[in-house]
């Protein structure tokens, strides 16, 4: 991994944007490297937990 920061970005009502450089760690799947943008589910109803699916879209979260 480069020193290039990571940036997280907090998106009303929707989901957190991550971008840059950093590590995820999944429980049961180790190490995920990511270098590029993700968004990472707040409203805790997403099928792809960390990850954000649109589901705040549809279940009224205003966080």
């Amino acid at each position: 991994m480069d020193n290039e920061k990571a940036v997280f970005k907090v998106i009303a009502g929707g989901p957190l944007k991550v971008s840059g450089s950093f590590e995820i760690k999944l429980p049961g799947t180790g190490l995920v490297e990511q270098k590029d943008t993700i968004y990472l589910c707040r409203c805790g109803d997403s099928s792809s937990k960390p990850y954000c699916d649109g589901t705040h879209k549809r279940n009224g979260f205003s966080g």
